[in-house]
């Protein structure tokens, strides 16, 4: 029992020092003056769409209605019975003089997001790229701000959450993008010295950028992730935007929640190797407790948890106030659960090869290529 003590005490405290990290990096970013000119060249936002997600007219729209004097907004679908079809083609009526449709796009891959973009790629007329999910909604300085630093580096890409999420299934995962994954990026910028990923929900660069660094992959999974990797491995230099962009899960189950997780725990794992064991230092609230019984309630083991606990709430408040998120305050209570979650996709994620991606099921050979098989 001593042992089993001492082997969960060394990640409870190693988790102190991740939240201490985290919200030490999420001030330090977020506190940064961040004004940077923009030059206002032309602009093509790329957006791959597959099904029709809640509010997705408005989240479109919000692409169209930008204060930005010269872009084009490229929808594209693979299959020509998607539900989005028709509110896509009322969009494209609506905002005629910039937007473009394209349907029955015939997969060039296993990544059907990819491909996608590969078609809109060709039907581009600028040199400034912007590739954005389909569920994001944006201010209409979204292109003015992503493009901006340009100027000064090669690829930018933004963070996402629910700043005031309207659902317990929303909360969790925004909790999860808020809390830990953009604090966790900011500490992987530190110690990569530079950004070495990139995150699909946007991404902007040049295409000739594009280009040199290999271009689109449409065989991989997590080919986001790897778009930045391949860039940075080139020489190019990828930021994190200061930007955080409002993404809501809406009504989505709580199993969809968790298989999306699990797909993107089994990308990290084939793309950041071994590095990705050393995430079992990320959950010291959920060890404390174990520790707790393991100790049989002893007073060291108590303070240590109310410690870890004092620490990590904190932390949470830090990244929800830096990313104007005060929405999420009222759901920190979840805060234990969603650390739970993370343990036990974080646990499954570390093996297998499977991945559920918008109803179909992929399996993930040698760096991260994937296969369908279903």
């Amino acid at each position: 029992m001593f042992w089993l003590e001492i082997l969960l005490t060394i990640p409870v405290l190693g988790s102190m020092v991740f939240y201490l990290a985290c919200a030490y990096f999420t001030l330090q970013f977020f506190s940064k003056s961040h004004s940077i000119a923009s030059s206002e060249d032309p602009v093509s936002v790329l957006v791959p769409i597959c099904g029709l997600d809640e509010g997705a007219f408005e989240n479109w729209s919000s692409l169209c209605t930008q204060d930005y004097p010269t872009y084009e907004v490229l929808f594209g679908v693979v299959d020509e019975t998607d539900p989005a079809v028709p509110v896509l083609y009322h969009l494209k009526e609506t905002y005629s003089d910039r937007v473009q449709v394209f349907v029955g796009l015939p997969p060039r891959g296993i990544n059907f997001k990819d491909s996608t973009l590969s078609y809109l790629l060709e039907q581009t007329q600028y040199e400034t790229l912007i590739f954005a999910d389909s569920d994001i909604r944006v201010a209409p300085d979204y292109i003015r701000t992503v493009t901006a630093p340009l100027a000064q580096v090669d690829v930018i890409t933004c963070g996402y959450i629910a700043h005031h999420p309207q659902s317990l299934t929303s909360a969790i995962a925004s909790l999860g993008r808020c809390c830990d994954f953009i604090p966790s990026t900011l500490i992987a910028r530190t110690l990569d010295r530079g950004l070495k990923f990139a995150i699909g929900v946007t991404i902007a660069t040049r295409k000739s950028t594009l280009a040199n660094f290999g271009g689109l992959q449409l065989n991989r999974i997590g080919s986001d992730y790897n778009l930045g990797k391949r860039a940075a491995q080139a020489g190019y230099t990828v930021e994190l935007s200061h930007l955080i962009l409002e993404s809501d899960t809406g009504k989505e189950s709580f199993w969809d929640l968790f298989q999306r997780e699990l797909r993107w725990s089994r990308t990290i794992r084939f793309n950041r190797g071994s590095i990705y064991y050393s995430m079992i230092f990320c959950y010291g609230t959920i060890l404390s407790l174990l520790l707790l019984l393991v100790s049989k309630f002893a007073a060291w083991a108590i303070v240590l948890t109310g410690l870890v606990y004092v620490i990590r709430y904190t932390q949470a408040a830090i990244a929800a106030f830096s990313m104007d998120a005060s929405g999420l305050l009222r759901w920190l209570w979840v805060l234990p659960f969603r650390d739970a979650l993370s343990l036990v996709i974080w646990a499954i994620g570390g093996f297998g090869r499977e991945a559920y991606w918008r109803g179909r099921k992929l399996r993930i050979e040698g760096d991260g290529i994937i296969q369908q098989i279903d």
